[in-house]
């Protein structure tokens, strides 16, 4: 894989994990915590919603599904 491509499934792995340990999140708190933009934010969020690992509550809040996932290192 390109490094760029490494480094965007890292983020989105980190960003799982950082919405799984901490429960709601707002789309804000995700640009401060990975200081991205918020498109960036939003892209990645659009890739673990349509896998089914994210939801929407409300508009700009984000929490994780019921869904199982299998973490490697």
């Amino acid at each position: 894989m390109k490094p760029t491509t490494d480094r965007m499934l890292i983020r989105i792995k980190d960003m799982y994990k950082y919405i799984l340990d901490n429960g709601t999140v707002t789309t804000q708190d995700l640009v401060d915590e990975f200081g991205i933009t918020p498109r960036t934010i939003q892209r990645d969020l659009n890739v673990l919603a349509f896998n089914d690992l994210v939801t929407s509550p409300t508009r700009g809040q984000w929490t994780t599904t019921q869904r199982k996932v299998k973490m490697t290192s």
